[in-house]
């Protein structure tokens, strides 16, 4: 510090008890008339909102710095108090207003000396502390606290106020490691608790303890049963919506806090359940760490990398009451690790034969859909309303047809003719480029020359001329910021532009291009390598239902922004889904009428258009005497058979008619025949008609036969049912 840092008189008032200067103290001679002419700004300043309501005697001591500067020669009118900081952290200046206020004051050179009790009070942050002493270096401000004046442009104060701001970055650091250190080892004791969990509640104490209504712990204890029954968080929801289970939760804020509310159970939730601890009765501390490099800046609560609870800093079991066991909840953790390695949704190649994974999103919802296969066949399907939230499936539909049809798209994209119009594109939008980019040059130059300009105007001002210099300042700026925006939408345009391809790469694109049909269908080809293409060609393809029908619009968006929709017709189960079904039963009976053949009919619809129901591509003989069939089965017409029943014995059934009676096909009563589940005879050995015998007993096994539904585990018919009663041993 130099020779005439402190008066007498100040010398005396600064003594080891840091007492402030005395009214009555001399004017130091580093405080010049152009000092006084400027404001006193008092900065005061609390850590937190704690230090403030328990520590008032820093904070009048702060606000007494008020007479401390009358004494200094500024009259009390002059003296400016921000205490807009009080509660405020001082690591950084982001949420700091009264800081930026201070900076914002001493950049428009009105204040001649900032005060306060110390150092640490105006920052603890090296960055934010050299910024303001630059500030106050360019426009003369004094800094002073109770161990005397500073000058920021003089080398020997410039020097101990760094020092001064070092120790109090460092003072910092070794606070915040001594209340880390205190944190941990409270936390290793088991006590340090942030919000109860749903089912657990904070106790008078601090602790946490299960909730005290009965309900919250039924539902608590009903999840966990659930789960161990179901095996899965899918299942587990699924239970709950369909028996209309809310979950209890508890508010952690606002005028509500702590009471109870009932929400519908959503998969996040129910997964953080049967991953906590605490339902086992366990203590974990430390599983949220921070990742420097994943945090984002003016976000705190980024950069947290979850941990198991194997992995945590603390695990203390037995530390609270549970709802399971230690053993039950190791089990929970097993089942949901392999559920995990099962066979989670990806949409990278490689994964399946199908050409459309990860491209393909629901028209209904907008969610992704995912992928099923069954034996050799594939179906799309959106479900994540239902996993998610156990909702009803949203649509479906088989993909193997859709798959044939994109694919098909993709081909004639590919076609030499469309690779030439593509080229030819390309070279266009190339030209288009190279125009586009000649504006932005333009523009670029003439926001250089606006912004050199307003440079040079700012320069030419007189410096003491504040009124004029602020505003010319100002459009500076605002200048630099616009050519800054500028450069970077510019930077952003040639990055998204594609490159102009070489002739060398035109000549090998033409050449490849008159074997991808080929080489699309080749049986060397794998299923990757056609879902390779497919993502290098196609961005989306969304898929809309037509209600329950067949009817499925397609768009197809292709890379480049082209769009393509086609009209895509789905499998269906029955004929009452599909759209046309009034219309075919109406063609079929007018068909009828003009006395046309089973297989008349079925050639007559095939070539007007109309399509089966299910895989069949095309209608037979077959397939249009069962919709004959089903039609007369719906209107409860009984047909009139020529078939003789005086040639039938007791209990015997001709087998249409019995197949009838059952509501099945006839083929499949035939193969009932065949495989001797039925007692059958012919009546006729030339051209005959099948007679089965079907007595009040077989009747009622043969119905059970009928309606019998395979399972995963038993995929075969009990013998009791497919062994007629009059051959049983």
């Amino acid at each position: 510090m130099s020779s005439d840092t402190l008066t007498d008189s100040e010398t005396s008032a600064t003594s080891s008890d840091s007492r402030e200067v005395p009214l009555s103290a001399a004017m130091p001679t580093k405080i010049k008339p152009s000092h006084l002419e400027r404001l006193a700004v008092v900065y005061v300043r609390q850590s937190t909102q704690q230090q403030v309501l328990e520590n008032r005697e820093s904070t009048a001591r702060q606000y007494a710095l008020v007479d401390r500067a009358v004494a200094l020669g500024w009259t009390r009118d002059r003296v400016e108090v921000i205490d807009e900081d009080l509660g405020q952290s001082g690591v950084s200046s982001q949420t700091r207003n009264g800081f930026q206020r201070l900076l914002t004051e001493i950049s428009n050179d009105s204040v001649g000396m900032v005060l306060g009790l110390e150092m640490s009070r105006l920052s603890r942050s090296g960055k934010d502390w050299h910024a303001l002493l630059e500030l106050c270096a360019i426009y003369q401000t004094l800094l002073a606290d109770t161990d005397g004046i500073y000058e920021p442009s003089d080398h020997n104060d410039r020097m101990l106020l760094g020092l001064k701001g070092t120790m109090s970055e460092a003072e910092l650091h070794v606070l915040k490691n001594r209340m880390y250190l205190g944190l941990c080892n409270k936390a290793a004791r088991g006590e340090v608790l942030n919000h109860p969990p749903i089912g657990y509640v904070r106790t008078a104490a601090g602790d946490f303890s299960i909730d005290p209504d009965e309900q919250v712990q039924a539902v608590v204890r009903s999840i966990f049963d659930r789960f161990s029954k179901g095996c899965s968080i899918s299942a587990l929801l699924r239970s709950l919506v369909r028996d209309k289970i809310q979950m209890p939760v508890r508010l952690h804020y606002g005028a509500d806090r702590g009471q109870l509310q009932w929400r519908r159970p959503n998969r996040v939730t129910l997964l953080y359940l049967i991953r906590h601890p605490i339902y086992a009765g366990a203590y974990r501390w430390g599983h949220r760490e921070i990742d420097p490099k994943r945090k984002v800046p003016g976000r705190p609560t980024t950069g947290k990398t979850l941990r198991s609870y194997r992995d945590c800093r603390v695990l203390i079991q037995d530390r609270f009451d549970a709802y399971i066991t230690w053993e039950q909840f190791e089990a929970n953790q097993q089942i949901l690790d392999e559920n995990g390695r099962k066979g989670p949704f990806r949409s990278s190649p490689g994964r399946g034969a199908s050409l459309l994974a990860g491209l393909l999103q629901c028209g209904r919802c907008g969610r992704s859909m995912t992928i099923g296969y069954s034996c050799t066949r594939l179906r799309y399907s959106c479900l994540r309303g239902m996993l998610d939230y156990g909702e009803d499936s949203c649509q479906s539909l088989s993909g193997t047809e859709l798959d044939a049809n994109v694919g098909r798209l993709i081909l004639e994209a590919l076609t030499p003719t469309a690779i030439e119009l593509s080229l030819n594109a390309a070279r266009d939008l190339t030209k288009r480029r190279t125009e586009a980019d000649q504006q932005w040059q333009h523009r670029l130059a003439r926001t250089d020359y606006e912004t050199d300009l307003a440079h040079r105007q700012y320069a030419s001002v007189d410096p003491e001329n504040r009124l004029v210099a602020r505003e010319l300042e100002r459009r500076w700026e605002e200048k630099l910021r616009e050519q800054e925006q500028l450069r970077l939408e510019h930077r952003r345009f040639t990055e998204v532009q594609p490159s102009e391809l070489t002739t060398d790469e035109a000549h090998r694109i033409k050449a490849l291009s008159a074997d991808v049909a080929a080489l699309w269908s080749a049986e060397t080809t794998r299923p990757e390598d056609r879902q390779v293409i497919a993502r290098t060609l196609v961005e989306r393809v969304i898929v809309t239902v037509d209600g329950d029908s067949e009817n499925v619009d397609v768009e197809v968006r292709f890379a480049g922004g082209f769009v393509s929709h086609f009209a895509h017709r789905r499998p269906v189960q029955t004929y009452d889904q599909t759209s046309n079904y009034a219309e075919l039963v109406a063609r079929v009976e007018q068909l009828k009428h003009e006395e046309k053949t089973l297989a008349q009919i079925a050639d007559t619809l095939n070539e007007e258009g109309f399509r089966p129901v299910k895989r069949t591509t095309k209608f037979t003989r077959n397939t249009v005497c069962q919709l004959m069939r089903r039609e007369r089965e719906r209107r409860g017409v009984q047909p009139k058979s020529p078939r003789d029943h005086n040639q039938l014995r007791k209990h015997e059934w001709w087998l249409p008619d019995l197949a009838m009676h059952l509501k099945m096909p006839v083929t499949t009563m035939h193969r009932w025949r065949k495989v001797g589940w039925v007692i059958a005879r012919k009546v006729s050995e030339t051209g005959g008609h099948w007679a089965i015998y079907a007595d009040a007993k077989e009747l009622k096994r043969l119905k059970q036969l009928r309606s019998y539904r395979h399972n995963w585990s038993n995929k075969s018919k009990p013998s009791k049912l497919t062994i007629p009663t009059a051959n049983r041993p």
